[in-house]
C-alpha cells in the first residue's frame, strides 16, 4: 500500500508539472502536422508481399512520446482513436495495424531554468512519467510488457505483447545527482539516455540553442562515460554537432540518433550531415530517421495561422485536466482553422523516403532505422500515424532492399545496440 500511495503521489505531482510537448511543439515549431484530418486508417495500396513481410518483422520505433497522452484522465490506449478527434497517433489497435512490436517510450521533461529547484522538479516529473509508462504493463499485461534486455524484447514479441523500453529525452532529471539518478533510472528500466533537448542543459549544448559548453560540459563528459556501466545507449538527437563529435570520441556505450534526419536533404540544425552520419556508422552507431515535418523540408509560413494555433493550444500545458469532450472541441476548432488557413506545401511520405534512402545509400542497412517521433510532432502526409508503418516496408521493397536488410532497419540494429549495452554493463561489473 505504501508503494501504491507513493506511485499515486508521484503521478499527481508529475501531472501538475507536465508540459504537453507534442501539441505545444506542433503549434510553435511545426504546425504542418495539424493539417491531418482523416487519419488512423489502415495502410492501403500495399502489395500482399509487403504486408506479409511487415507482419513478420520485429518492428521497433526508437522514439515514442505517447506517455504524454497517458496523463489525460479519460484517454484509453486500448481504444481506437483518430488524430482528427484527439491528436493521438499511437494506440493498441493502430499498433496492431502497423505491426509495431516494441518502442522506446520517452521520459520527456522540458528544459527549465537550471536552478536546483527546477532540476528537482524535473526529476519528480521524470519519475512520474516513468511510473505512468510502467503502469501500462501492470494494467494491460496481455498487451504490454516492460523489456530491459534484447532477449526480453524478443520473448515479448513471441507472446504477442508490445515491449516497452524506457528512454530519457533530456538528461536534466539527472542533474542534481548524476551518479545516483543513473542508477535509479537504470533500475526503472531506462536503456537509452538522450543528453539534451531544444535548449542547453548542464550536460550538453543543444543543436537549436547558442553554444555554451562547445559540446559536452565536464559533467556531460562524466555522464557519458558513466552511462556505459549502467547499460544505456547514448542518444545524440537534439544535441549539437560538437556534442556528437565528442560523444563518438569518449563513449564506450553504443551511440544512436533516435529521431534525426539528413542535412544533405534538408539543412536543419536537428539533422546530421553526411560526414557525421558516416562517423556514427563507423563507430557502430545507428541513425533513426524521423518523420518530424520541420526536419523534412521548408514549411509554409503563416503568422496568422501560427498565432491562432498558439491560442488554440494554450490550455494543453496541463493534460491531466483535459477531458475527451474538451479535446474533441479543440479538434473541431483545429479543423476550422485548417479550412480558414490551408497549408499549400507539406512534406509527405515521398519526402520521408528521400531522407531514409539517402542515409541507407550512405552507410547501409546495418546503421539505419526509424524513429518517427509519434505523439511528439512526427507524422507527414501518407505517414499520419503508427498504422501506416507498412507503407515504409513497401517502399523499401520497391527500392530493392532485401527482407534481411529491411529486418535490420526495423529492429535488428536496435537490438544489436541493446545487446552491446548489456555486455558493457556486465564488463563493468
Amino acid at each position: 500500500m505504501k508503494n501504491l500511495k507513493l506511485r499515486s503521489e508521484i503521478g499527481r505531482l508529475g501531472d501538475l508539472k507536465l508540459s504537453y510537448k507534442c501539441l505545444i511543439s506542433l503549434c510553435i515549431i511545426s504546425p504542418l502536422i495539424m493539417m491531418q484530418t482523416a487519419l488512423a486508417k489502415p495502410a492501403t495500396g500495399i502489395t500482399q508481399a509487403a504486408q506479409t513481410l511487415h507482419q513478420q518483422l520485429l518492428v521497433i520505433d526508437s522514439h515514442l512520446d505517447t506517455a504524454l497522452h497517458l496523463a489525460r484522465p479519460d484517454w484509453d490506449i486500448l481504444t481506437p482513436h483518430h488524430y482528427a478527434d484527439d491528436f493521438s497517433q499511437v494506440d493498441w489497435p493502430r499498433m496492431q495495424q502497423g505491426g509495431l512490436k516494441a518502442g522506446f517510450w520517452a521520459i520527456y521533461t522540458p528544459q527549465g531554468t537550471r536552478t536546483p529547484q527546477a532540476n528537482a522538479e524535473s526529476t519528480t516529473q521524470a519519475l512520474a512519467t516513468a511510473v505512468r509508462i510502467q503502469d501500462l504493463a501492470r494494467q494491460y499485461p496481455q498487451q504490454f510488457a516492460l523489456a530491459k534486455t534484447a532477449d526480453e524484447l524478443r520473448a515479448n514479441a513471441v507472446q504477442g505483447r508490445h515491449s516497452i523500453i524506457l528512454s530519457i529525452e533530456n538528461a536534466t532529471p539527472l542533474a542534481s545527482s548524476p551518479t545516483k539518478m543513473l542508477g535509479v533510472f537504470e533500475r526503472l528500466g531506462v536503456r537509452m539516455l538522450g543528453l539534451v533537448h531544444s535548449k542547453n542543459n548542464d550536460f550538453a549544448d543543444s543543436s537549436t540553442d547558442q553554444p555554451e559548453w562547445q559540446g559536452l560540459s565536464p559533467a556531460g563528459q562524466q555522464l557519458v562515460k558513466a552511462a556505459a556501466c549502467h547499460g544505456m545507449i547514448i542518444d545524440v538527437s537534439h544535441a549539437s554537432d560538437q556534442v556528437l563529435d565528442q560523444v563518438l570520441q569518449i563513449s564506450n556505450a553504443p551511440v544512436i540518433a533516435s529521431h534525426s534526419s539528413s542535412k544533405a536533404i534538408y539543412d536543419h540544425p536537428r539533422n546530421l550531415d553526411d560526414q557525421r552520419i558516416r562517423q556514427l556508422a563507423t563507430k557502430g552507431g545507428v541513425i533513426q530517421v524521423t518523420t518530424y515535418p520541420a526536419y523534412m523540408g521548408q514549411l509554409d509560413s503563416n503568422p496568422v495561422r501560427q498565432a491562432a494555433q498558439s491560442q488554440l493550444f494554450a490550455g494543453f500545458k496541463q493534460p491531466a485536466l483535459l477531458t475527451q469532450t474538451t479535446i474533441n472541441q479543440l479538434a473541431a476548432r483545429q479543423q476550422q482553422l485548417e479550412h480558414d488557413y490551408p497549408l499549400q506545401h507539406a512534406p509527405n511520405l515521398e519526402r520521408f523516403m528521400q531522407h531514409l534512402l539517402h542515409v541507407l545509400k550512405l552507410v547501409g542497412a546495418e546503421h539505419v532505422g526509424i524513429g518517427a517521433d509519434w505523439d511528439g510532432g512526427g507524422g507527414v502526409k501518407g505517414l499520419e500515424d503508427v498504422s501506416a508503418l507498412p507503407q515504409i516496408t513497401a517502399r523499401l521493397l520497391a527500392a530493392g532492399y532485401s527482407a534481411q536488410e529491411i529486418k535490420n532497419i526495423w529492429g535488428e540494429n536496435l537490438l544489436r545496440l541493446l545487446q552491446q549495452a548489456e555486455q558493457l554493463k556486465r564488463s563493468c561489473q
